[in-house]
């Protein structure tokens, strides 16, 4: 059985339940213009069959002398094949967190789609990150916990992750958004290891219904999320994310969906995800 650890992480103690390691960077004397990462490690517990690893950054005022700031947070969450180091390999998440004074937070997602999968009961992904993964990385950082200054985003099956728990968690998140996202999984009924997580769609159409972003766009009132999401014109969920788009215009829910030349591929991403952080500095920031 794993132990609870109190940790010292940039000056602040913690108590975060279920934490397993951590790596945590110094303090420096404010030179840098950037400060380097963490690494944590959250136990699974009984929601997932395996730690989960996380990056996290925040902006090198953080590890200064004397700051006692709190801070907005992003969680970024990555495709499917992905992990915690997905993003900052895409993205230098050390300088994002520092030019828009935010904690950078990419969990690994591990072919999740962020439910909880009803047939796996070692994948239960939407619980791990409400009732263990936020509260962790609240208790370990001088965050702003509260739901107007979180946002959420991720690509493909993170950007389905990332509307699937802004929308079933509105008390959590204000700010949403996805990027080449997988926002209408019925059209891929046996791809990406989604039958593993749900059940063949043939004998189980309801539940993959019940468990795709597009329907739930009927649950969401008109102010709730500030959204936004792309979609590159040559990626093979394009056309789901016009339907998103359709869906919300139809309920005049109010969003922003942008559409740039590209594909499904990580040169897409490391330029589509700077206009959503810019996006997300403007609504933490009002």
């Amino acid at each position: 059985m794993k132990k609870t650890l109190f940790l010292a992480i940039a000056g602040l103690t913690a108590l975060a339940a279920g934490l397993v390691s951590a790596t945590p960077a110094q303090k420096n004397g404010c030179t840098s213009s950037a400060a380097p990462s963490d690494t944590i490690t959250l136990s699974g517990g009984n929601l997932l069959k395996d730690d989960m690893k996380i990056t996290v950054a925040v902006p090198a005022s953080y590890r200064c002398d004397g700051d006692t700031a709190h801070y907005p947070t992003l969680y970024l969450l990555n495709g499917h094949g992905g992990h915690y180091r997905t993003w900052p390999n895409l993205l230098d998440i050390d300088k994002a967190a520092t030019d828009y004074g935010m904690i950078i937070v990419c969990p690994s997602g591990m072919n999740s789609w962020y439910w909880d999968s009803p047939i796996d009961p070692g994948m239960q992904m939407e619980s791990f990150f409400v009732e263990k993964l936020i509260p962790a990385i609240d208790s370990l950082y001088r965050t702003r916990p509260v739901r107007e200054q979180r946002a959420i985003t991720g690509l493909s099956m993170g950007g389905h992750g990332a509307l699937w728990l802004a929308m079933r968690h509105p008390d959590l998140f204000a700010n949403a958004g996805s990027t080449s996202g997988g926002v209408n999984i019925i059209p891929f009924p046996n791809n990406w290891n989604m039958p593993d997580r749900l059940g063949k769609y043939a004998d189980n159409k309801e539940r993959w219904e019940q468990h795709t972003v597009v329907n739930l766009v009927d649950s969401l009132q008109p102010g709730t999320l500030n959204l936004i999401f792309d979609c590159g014109t040559e990626d093979f969920f394009y056309n789901v994310n016009c339907q998103l788009d359709s869906i919300l215009n139809s309920r005049k829910i109010h969003h922003t969906y942008i559409t740039y030349p590209g594909a499904h591929n990580g040169a897409y991403w490391s330029k589509s995800i700077h206009p959503q952080i810019q996006y997300f500095h403007r609504m933490m920031n009002k």
